[in-house]
């Protein structure tokens, strides 16, 4: 097992495969399965890093506040420890707010960003995820807050119900406050002025029916010279919903970055 310490916080990684580093941040209320099946894919081309963020997985679960800017240096340490300077990230919800902190801050480490929804700044439901995050019944909120994440039918497929028991096995390790300072970092981090000054080519990747569609958008439209793609018949989780037209849009990307050829 890897780890990687930033200021006293361990945090739990995954590492697969050779070539240029690729790596992913994941999204509540998730972990690094998120990435399962990128990771299954590019790390036949690439060094994919797979993150466990702090208060997920197996990283530690601080209770005490911390900013997204402490997430940040979290993935930094990260790379350090594996000998990464620059690498391409790919971040999805709370992962890609961190991304865009790496554009903003480390464009020195940045060679390239995908944001799956993109939002640069936080949501207008944090209360409420507080709130139910640290209700006496963490198990079910979460379950709850995960179908409100994916397109609508999906926990009902067979492939769903998978996704849903795949993450609802692990609720009984969690810390409802950790993860109520994590809403709270998204939510002190509005990056949206600052977007024009990100020169890393931007990928914004959004499921049709992700909450964070609009958000996406606008991060696209702020960010000189970046796309957004749309899945069909996805929601916010699309990386895990439709793996293969995710995919796709990735190898699309690094394509026009002269990494998939």
């Amino acid at each position: 097992m890897s780890f990687s310490q930033n200021n006293g916080v361990n945090i739990y990684y995954e590492v697969a495969g050779q070539g240029p580093a690729l790596v992913f941040v994941h999204a509540n209320p998730f972990d690094r399965r998120l990435w399962t099946y990128q990771v299954a894919r590019f790390s036949q081309r690439f060094t994919t890093i797979n993150v466990d963020i702090r208060g997920y997985g197996f990283s530690d679960k601080p209770t005490t506040p911390f900013s997204l800017e402490d997430m940040a240096d979290d993935v930094a340490s990260v790379m350090k420890r594996e000998g990464v300077d620059r690498a391409i990230i790919a971040g999805c919800s709370v992962g890609s707010g961190i991304g865009l902190l790496f554009g903003l801050d480390r464009p020195e480490m940045t060679e390239a960003l995908v944001l799956v929804g993109g939002s640069s700044r936080g949501g207008g439901n944090i209360q409420n995820r507080i709130d139910g995050y640290t209700s006496p019944d963490l198990a079910g909120y979460r379950r709850k807050h995960m179908r409100e994440l994916f397109a609508p039918g999906f926990p009902e497929t067979s492939h769903g119900r998978w996704v849903m028991n795949l993450f609802d096995e692990n609720s009984h390790t969690l810390s409802g406050e950790s993860i109520a300072q994590i809403f709270r970092a998204r939510a002190g981090c509005n990056m949206t002025p600052r977007l024009s000054t990100i020169g890393a080519p931007t990928l914004v990747i959004n499921g049709a029916h992700d909450v964070s569609l609009e958000a996406g958008r606008e991060t696209a439209a702020g960010i000189s010279g970046a796309r957004q793609v749309v899945i069909p018949g996805t929601g916010h989780a699309c990386s895990i919903e439709d793996p293969w037209a995710f995919d796709d849009a990735l190898i699309g990307f690094l394509r026009r970055l002269g990494r998939w050829t």
